[in-house]
Protein backbone atom coordinates (compact mmCIF):
# COMPACT_ATOMS: atom_id res chain seq x y z
CA UNK A 1 0.00 0.00 0.00
CA UNK A 2 1.29 3.46 -1.17
CA UNK A 3 1.15 6.49 0.98
CA UNK A 4 -1.51 7.82 -0.92
CA UNK A 5 -3.94 4.47 0.03
CA UNK A 6 -2.10 4.74 3.09
CA UNK A 7 -3.97 8.24 3.70
CA UNK A 8 -7.03 7.33 2.38
CA UNK A 9 -8.31 4.40 4.07
CA UNK A 10 -6.63 6.03 7.40
CA UNK A 11 -9.89 6.48 10.09
CA UNK A 12 -10.33 9.88 10.81
CA UNK A 13 -11.25 12.05 13.31
CA UNK A 14 -12.07 15.90 12.06
CA UNK A 15 -12.27 18.96 14.61
CA UNK A 16 -12.37 21.57 12.44
CA UNK A 17 -15.58 21.94 9.81
CA UNK A 18 -17.71 24.63 9.66
CA UNK A 19 -20.94 23.65 8.41
CA UNK A 20 -21.88 26.85 5.95
CA UNK A 21 -18.06 25.61 4.95
CA UNK A 22 -19.51 22.83 2.93
CA UNK A 23 -21.81 24.16 0.92
CA UNK A 24 -20.92 23.16 -2.40
CA UNK A 25 -22.34 25.49 -5.84
CA UNK A 26 -24.46 22.25 -6.96
CA UNK A 27 -26.38 22.22 -3.42
CA UNK A 28 -26.20 26.04 -3.77
CA UNK A 29 -28.43 25.95 -7.03
CA UNK A 30 -30.55 23.77 -5.85
CA UNK A 31 -31.12 25.10 -2.83
CA UNK A 32 -31.62 28.39 -4.52
CA UNK A 33 -34.12 26.93 -6.98
CA UNK A 34 -36.16 25.03 -3.71
CA UNK A 35 -36.41 29.03 -1.94
CA UNK A 36 -37.29 30.68 -5.21
CA UNK A 37 -33.79 32.60 -5.12
CA UNK A 38 -31.80 33.77 -7.91
CA UNK A 39 -28.01 33.67 -8.02
CA UNK A 40 -25.72 35.94 -9.68
CA UNK A 41 -24.01 33.44 -11.68
CA UNK A 42 -24.93 30.88 -14.53
CA UNK A 43 -23.75 27.72 -13.07
CA UNK A 44 -21.59 25.82 -10.66
CA UNK A 45 -18.81 25.97 -12.45
CA UNK A 46 -19.23 29.36 -12.89
CA UNK A 47 -19.78 30.20 -9.40
CA UNK A 48 -16.61 28.23 -8.37
CA UNK A 49 -14.41 30.72 -11.25
CA UNK A 50 -15.54 33.27 -8.70
CA UNK A 51 -13.84 32.19 -5.45
CA UNK A 52 -10.81 34.39 -5.47
CA UNK A 53 -9.74 34.86 -1.94
CA UNK A 54 -6.39 35.73 -0.97
CA UNK A 55 -7.39 36.98 2.42
CA UNK A 56 -9.46 36.30 5.16
CA UNK A 57 -12.01 39.17 4.96
CA UNK A 58 -11.72 38.55 0.84
CA UNK A 59 -12.79 34.78 1.45
CA UNK A 60 -15.60 36.16 4.39
CA UNK A 61 -17.55 38.32 2.07
CA UNK A 62 -18.07 35.03 -0.75
CA UNK A 63 -18.48 33.03 2.18
CA UNK A 64 -21.66 34.66 4.20
CA UNK A 65 -23.23 35.70 0.64
CA UNK A 66 -23.17 32.23 -0.09
CA UNK A 67 -25.63 31.56 2.98
CA UNK A 68 -28.32 33.17 1.37
CA UNK A 69 -30.19 30.40 -0.11
CA UNK A 70 -30.57 28.64 3.49
CA UNK A 71 -33.71 29.17 4.45
CA UNK A 72 -35.84 26.05 6.13
CA UNK A 73 -35.53 23.49 8.45
CA UNK A 74 -34.89 21.14 5.24
CA UNK A 75 -32.20 23.37 4.14
CA UNK A 76 -30.12 23.03 6.53
CA UNK A 77 -30.81 19.30 7.28
CA UNK A 78 -29.62 18.77 3.56
CA UNK A 79 -26.37 21.04 4.34
CA UNK A 80 -25.54 18.51 6.94
CA UNK A 81 -26.43 14.98 5.20
CA UNK A 82 -24.02 16.28 1.97
CA UNK A 83 -21.03 16.76 4.55
CA UNK A 84 -21.57 13.74 6.78
CA UNK A 85 -22.19 11.41 3.44
CA UNK A 86 -18.93 13.01 2.39
CA UNK A 87 -17.44 12.54 5.39
CA UNK A 88 -18.40 8.71 5.94
CA UNK A 89 -16.91 8.37 2.30
CA UNK A 90 -13.45 9.93 3.53
CA UNK A 91 -13.16 7.48 6.44
CA UNK A 92 -13.73 9.63 9.12
CA UNK A 93 -15.54 7.84 12.24
CA UNK A 94 -16.38 11.37 14.59
CA UNK A 95 -16.34 14.42 13.39
CA UNK A 96 -17.07 18.12 15.31
CA UNK A 97 -19.33 20.45 13.39
CA UNK A 98 -19.04 24.10 13.77
CA UNK A 99 -22.61 26.12 12.83
CA UNK A 100 -22.84 29.90 12.95
CA UNK A 101 -26.23 30.57 14.46
CA UNK A 102 -26.15 34.66 14.21
CA UNK A 103 -25.34 34.24 10.46
CA UNK A 104 -29.00 33.22 9.98
CA UNK A 105 -30.62 35.10 12.71
CA UNK A 106 -29.45 37.99 11.65
CA UNK A 107 -31.28 37.76 8.57
CA UNK A 108 -34.16 36.69 9.91
CA UNK A 109 -33.87 32.66 10.33
CA UNK A 110 -35.17 31.34 13.55
CA UNK A 111 -32.43 29.55 15.88
CA UNK A 112 -34.36 26.72 15.95
CA UNK A 113 -34.24 26.24 12.42
CA UNK A 114 -31.37 25.81 12.37
CA UNK A 115 -30.34 23.35 15.22
CA UNK A 116 -33.36 20.96 14.30
CA UNK A 117 -31.98 20.61 10.12
CA UNK A 118 -28.65 19.79 11.73
CA UNK A 119 -29.80 17.61 14.40
CA UNK A 120 -31.57 15.50 12.05
CA UNK A 121 -28.76 14.93 9.92
CA UNK A 122 -26.16 13.94 13.02
CA UNK A 123 -29.01 11.19 13.80
CA UNK A 124 -29.27 9.98 10.83
CA UNK A 125 -25.50 9.74 10.37
CA UNK A 126 -25.41 7.53 13.00
CA UNK A 127 -27.47 5.65 12.63
CA UNK A 128 -27.51 5.21 8.91
CA UNK A 129 -23.72 5.41 8.03
CA UNK A 130 -21.95 4.37 11.86
CA UNK A 131 -20.62 8.10 11.97
CA UNK A 132 -20.93 9.89 15.41
CA UNK A 133 -20.99 13.90 15.33
CA UNK A 134 -21.48 16.63 17.27
CA UNK A 135 -21.94 20.34 17.19
CA UNK A 136 -20.21 23.48 17.93
CA UNK A 137 -21.68 26.52 18.15
CA UNK A 138 -19.68 29.56 16.99
CA UNK A 139 -20.56 33.26 18.12
CA UNK A 140 -19.18 35.94 15.00
CA UNK A 141 -16.33 37.92 16.60
CA UNK A 142 -17.45 41.17 14.46
CA UNK A 143 -20.53 41.56 15.98
CA UNK A 144 -21.38 42.42 19.68
CA UNK A 145 -20.44 40.75 22.62
CA UNK A 146 -24.06 40.98 23.61
CA UNK A 147 -25.26 39.87 20.49
CA UNK A 148 -22.77 36.44 21.66
CA UNK A 149 -24.47 36.56 25.19
CA UNK A 150 -28.29 36.54 23.75
CA UNK A 151 -27.37 33.59 21.48
CA UNK A 152 -25.45 31.67 23.88
CA UNK A 153 -28.80 32.04 26.19
CA UNK A 154 -31.18 30.92 23.23
CA UNK A 155 -29.25 27.78 22.60
CA UNK A 156 -29.59 26.91 25.90
CA UNK A 157 -33.34 24.77 25.66
CA UNK A 158 -30.89 22.52 22.81
CA UNK A 159 -28.34 22.53 25.10
CA UNK A 160 -27.96 18.53 25.01
CA UNK A 161 -27.83 18.96 21.36
CA UNK A 162 -24.42 21.04 21.36
CA UNK A 163 -21.22 20.00 22.94
CA UNK A 164 -19.46 23.68 23.05
CA UNK A 165 -18.97 26.83 21.74
CA UNK A 166 -16.18 28.72 19.88
CA UNK A 167 -15.73 31.93 18.25
CA UNK A 168 -14.71 32.72 14.39
CA UNK A 169 -15.05 35.49 11.84
CA UNK A 170 -12.76 38.37 11.26
CA UNK A 171 -10.26 39.04 13.64
CA UNK A 172 -9.57 42.88 13.37
CA UNK A 173 -10.23 44.61 16.18
CA UNK A 174 -11.83 41.59 17.81
CA UNK A 175 -9.75 40.06 20.13
CA UNK A 176 -10.71 37.07 22.70
CA UNK A 177 -11.06 39.36 25.39
CA UNK A 178 -14.06 41.04 24.13
CA UNK A 179 -16.16 38.02 24.95
CA UNK A 180 -15.01 36.75 28.02
CA UNK A 181 -17.99 36.91 29.97
CA UNK A 182 -20.10 35.20 27.20
CA UNK A 183 -17.28 32.60 27.61
CA UNK A 184 -17.17 32.63 31.18
CA UNK A 185 -20.96 32.21 31.08
CA UNK A 186 -20.89 29.37 28.73
CA UNK A 187 -18.48 27.42 30.92
CA UNK A 188 -20.33 27.61 33.89
CA UNK A 189 -23.36 26.17 31.78
CA UNK A 190 -21.59 22.92 31.06
CA UNK A 191 -20.00 23.97 27.19
CA UNK A 192 -16.71 22.90 26.49
CA UNK A 193 -14.84 26.45 25.27
CA UNK A 194 -12.66 26.82 21.80
CA UNK A 195 -11.43 30.00 19.57
CA UNK A 196 -10.01 30.65 16.05
CA UNK A 197 -6.90 32.16 16.11
CA UNK A 198 -6.19 32.18 12.44
CA UNK A 199 -3.18 32.88 10.83
CA UNK A 200 -1.22 35.88 10.51
CA UNK A 201 -4.30 37.84 11.75
CA UNK A 202 -3.25 41.12 13.54
CA UNK A 203 -1.83 40.50 17.28
CA UNK A 204 -2.55 36.55 16.67
CA UNK A 205 0.26 35.90 19.24
CA UNK A 206 -1.37 37.77 21.68
CA UNK A 207 -4.74 36.28 20.60
CA UNK A 208 -3.14 33.25 21.17
CA UNK A 209 -2.33 34.16 24.94
CA UNK A 210 -5.73 35.87 25.45
CA UNK A 211 -6.97 32.64 24.92
CA UNK A 212 -5.22 30.63 27.25
CA UNK A 213 -4.72 33.20 29.96
CA UNK A 214 -7.92 35.08 29.85
CA UNK A 215 -10.53 32.62 28.15
CA UNK A 216 -9.06 29.39 29.72
CA UNK A 217 -9.93 27.45 26.27
CA UNK A 218 -10.16 23.62 25.70
CA UNK A 219 -8.55 24.09 22.48
CA UNK A 220 -7.33 26.08 19.91
CA UNK A 221 -8.28 26.50 16.35
CA UNK A 222 -5.36 27.56 13.80
CA UNK A 223 -3.22 28.41 16.20
CA UNK A 224 -0.23 28.32 14.10
CA UNK A 225 1.25 31.15 14.92
CA UNK A 226 2.16 29.97 18.26
CA UNK A 227 5.54 28.76 16.48
CA UNK A 228 6.28 32.17 17.03
CA UNK A 229 6.65 31.86 20.79
CA UNK A 230 8.29 29.51 22.91
CA UNK A 231 6.55 30.63 26.09
CA UNK A 232 3.00 29.69 24.39
CA UNK A 233 4.31 27.01 23.10
CA UNK A 234 5.32 25.26 26.37
CA UNK A 235 2.08 26.68 28.12
CA UNK A 236 -0.18 24.82 25.65
CA UNK A 237 1.65 21.23 25.67
CA UNK A 238 1.39 22.06 29.87
CA UNK A 239 -2.08 22.15 29.47
CA UNK A 240 -2.21 19.55 26.39
CA UNK A 241 -3.88 21.45 24.66
CA UNK A 242 -4.92 20.66 20.90
CA UNK A 243 -4.76 22.50 18.05
CA UNK A 244 -6.94 22.13 14.87
CA UNK A 245 -4.84 23.40 11.84
CA UNK A 246 -6.40 23.53 8.40
CA UNK A 247 -3.76 23.11 5.41
CA UNK A 248 -5.43 24.26 2.66
CA UNK A 249 -7.56 27.19 4.04
CA UNK A 250 -4.51 28.44 5.53
CA UNK A 251 -2.52 28.12 2.57
CA UNK A 252 -4.71 31.15 1.33
CA UNK A 253 -3.57 33.38 3.62
CA UNK A 254 -0.28 32.44 5.07
CA UNK A 255 3.74 32.50 3.49
CA UNK A 256 5.26 29.83 1.84
CA UNK A 257 7.90 29.79 4.89
CA UNK A 258 5.15 27.93 7.05
CA UNK A 259 3.70 25.69 4.82
CA UNK A 260 5.52 23.09 6.92
CA UNK A 261 3.56 24.19 9.58
CA UNK A 262 2.15 20.62 10.75
CA UNK A 263 5.86 19.08 10.63
CA UNK A 264 6.95 21.45 12.82
CA UNK A 265 3.92 21.46 15.14
CA UNK A 266 4.65 17.73 15.37
CA UNK A 267 8.32 18.48 15.51
CA UNK A 268 8.22 20.53 18.87
CA UNK A 269 5.21 18.05 20.67
CA UNK A 270 2.38 19.59 19.98
CA UNK A 271 -1.21 18.22 19.94
CA UNK A 272 -1.49 19.31 15.86
CA UNK A 273 -4.72 17.98 14.19
CA UNK A 274 -5.51 18.44 10.23
CA UNK A 275 -8.92 19.31 9.24
CA UNK A 276 -10.95 20.86 6.54
CA UNK A 277 -12.63 23.99 7.79
CA UNK A 278 -14.69 24.98 4.60
CA UNK A 279 -13.82 23.07 1.87
CA UNK A 280 -16.53 23.98 -0.89
CA UNK A 281 -14.88 27.38 -0.72
CA UNK A 282 -11.42 25.56 -1.46
CA UNK A 283 -11.32 23.41 -4.17
CA UNK A 284 -13.33 20.65 -2.60
CA UNK A 285 -10.40 19.60 -0.92
CA UNK A 286 -11.90 17.50 2.60
CA UNK A 287 -9.84 15.64 5.11
CA UNK A 288 -8.53 13.14 2.69
CA UNK A 289 -7.08 16.11 0.99
CA UNK A 290 -5.56 18.35 3.45
CA UNK A 291 -3.47 15.14 4.42
CA UNK A 292 -2.40 14.72 0.78
CA UNK A 293 -1.51 18.66 0.48
CA UNK A 294 0.48 18.45 4.09
CA UNK A 295 2.32 15.18 2.85
CA UNK A 296 3.33 16.84 -0.18
CA UNK A 297 4.95 19.64 1.59
CA UNK A 298 6.57 18.01 4.29
CA UNK A 299 6.66 13.96 3.41
CA UNK A 300 5.37 12.28 7.42
CA UNK A 301 5.82 8.91 8.06
CA UNK A 302 2.77 6.59 8.03
CA UNK A 303 3.67 6.39 12.15
CA UNK A 304 3.60 10.72 11.92
CA UNK A 305 0.05 9.92 10.09
CA UNK A 306 -0.86 7.98 12.41
CA UNK A 307 -0.29 10.24 15.21
CA UNK A 308 -2.22 12.98 13.64
CA UNK A 309 -5.38 11.27 14.31
CA UNK A 310 -4.13 9.72 17.10
CA UNK A 311 -4.11 13.59 18.62
CA UNK A 312 -7.96 14.08 17.07
CA UNK A 313 -9.21 11.38 18.95
CA UNK A 314 -7.52 11.68 22.09
CA UNK A 315 -8.59 15.65 21.80
CA UNK A 316 -11.90 14.70 21.01
CA UNK A 317 -15.11 16.24 23.27
CA UNK A 318 -15.98 12.62 23.97
CA UNK A 319 -16.57 10.13 26.56
CA UNK A 320 -13.00 8.06 27.02
CA UNK A 321 -14.62 5.08 26.51
CA UNK A 322 -15.68 5.88 23.32
CA UNK A 323 -12.17 7.56 22.25
CA UNK A 324 -10.76 4.36 23.11
CA UNK A 325 -12.51 2.92 20.97
CA UNK A 326 -11.42 5.05 18.38
CA UNK A 327 -7.69 4.47 19.18
CA UNK A 328 -8.38 0.60 19.15
CA UNK A 329 -9.39 1.02 15.30
CA UNK A 330 -6.91 3.34 14.37
CA UNK A 331 -4.00 1.44 15.78
CA UNK A 332 -4.99 -2.09 14.05
CA UNK A 333 -5.85 0.31 11.06
CA UNK A 334 -1.69 0.81 11.64
CA UNK A 335 -0.87 -2.61 13.08
CA UNK A 336 -2.28 -4.38 10.11
CA UNK A 337 -0.43 -2.14 7.34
Amino acid sequence: MDLTQFITQLPKCELHLHIEGTLEPELKFELAARNNLPLPYADAAQMRAAYSFHDLASFLAVYYEGMSVLLAEADFYDLAWAYLSKAHEQNIRYAEIFFDPQAHTSRGVPFGTVIRGLRRAVLDARQRLGLRAQLIMCFLRDFSAEYAMATLLESLPYQEWIVGVGLDSDERGNPPEKFAKVFARARAEGYQLTMHCDVDQENSVENIRQCLETIGVDRIDHGVNCLESEELQTEIRARGLGLTVCPVSNSYVRGSSWQDAVQQMLDRDLRVTVNSDDPAYFGGRYVTENLLLVQGIAPLSRDELVRLQRNAFEIAWLPNSVKDGYLDELDRYAAEI
